[in-house]
């Protein structure tokens, strides 16, 4: 039976083609929901809404890159057309990034913040004014650990990720008091291709990804917590238990976790040394 809150309700899942974002698209599916799945991977996005059409649910597929604010607009627009409303706002489109500071250039770091800070402004922007005039709404911003504990050497996309944390807090302070919810998502490390199709500047991929010494998590397992946090109209939606511990470490013990971290720093400056540049194919 659809779960109270989702059934009927309609929601635009951003890079809900793959990971994370397919994995909310199945399960608001299977809840009940009416689901516009927006990729810039338009055969990725079909073959998800033909899943949930197949089990029963409704689902649309919309080709959309969150780095144009247009292309935003229009899906925003458009689902609101279609539907007369929107009620979930899932900005969850994002990508990898792993490298010393010293090697990232500024294409590359235009690139992280482009899709991962400035593609959550862009829905942001979009459907908080659709939600403050209609007097409901929940924008749900994907963040990560990243975004509340600094990690090296990921550090264009922390500094991304923590600009989504700061943009939901500060927009969920504003949105209260005209109806709209705001929750910012942090999970650990999920089992997804963002591993594969990272930017990865001058470090070993793979061996430097399976170094990293957090629990991956299945995305279905992802997406059941995510709407668990959603459903409670959360302000942090962080998982697993790991990761709220390191939260709570940084935030009681700076100095400790600075310890700590300064270990694992120099484990990854030791792989230091490759040469790719691009996300694999």
């Amino acid at each position: 039976m659809p779960a109270p809150g989702f059934a009927g309700a309609i929601a635009i899942v951003t890079g809900g083609a793959a990971g994370i974002g397919e994995a909310l698209c199945m399960e608001l599916g299977r809840r009940g929901a009416r689901v516009v799945i927006a990729d810039r991977d338009p055969g990725g996005a079909e073959r998800v809404a033909a899943a949930i059409t197949a089990a029963g649910g409704s689902a649309q597929a919309v080709a959309c890159d969150v780095t144009s604010p247009g292309q935003v607009q229009g899906l925003v627009h458009a689902t609101r057309s279609a539907h007369g409303r929107l009620d979930y706002m899932f900005n969850n489109a994002g990508i990898g990034f792993a490298g010393d500071t010293r090697d990232a250039s500024l294409e590359q770091w235009r690139r992280v913040v482009d899709v991962n800070l400035m593609g959550v402004v862009h829905g942001t922007v979009a459907a908080y004014p659709v939600m403050v005039e209609q007097g409901s709404g929940h924008i749900v911003n994907t963040a990560s650990m990243a975004g509340i504990v600094p990690m090296a050497p990921l550090t264009a996309y922390c500094a991304a990720k923590f600009g989504v944390v700061g943009l939901s807090t500060a927009l969920r302070q504003e949105a209260a008091a005209l109806g709209v919810r705001v929750s910012v998502v942090c999970p650990g490390a999920v089992a997804t291709s963002i591993f594969k199709s990272a930017i990865v500047v001058n470090l070993p991929r793979e061996r430097f990804f399976s170094s990293i010494p957090l629990r991956h998590l299945r995305p279905a397992v992802a997406a059941l917590a995510i709407l668990r946090g959603v459903a409670r109209n959360d302000r942090y939606i962080v998982f697993p238990l790991q990761a709220r511990l390191m939260w709570w470490l940084h935030r009681l013990s700076p100095a400790l976790f600075d310890r700590m971290a300064a270990r694992q720093t120099g484990a990854w400056r030791a792989m230091r040394g490759g040469t790719e540049q691009e996300p694999k194919a």
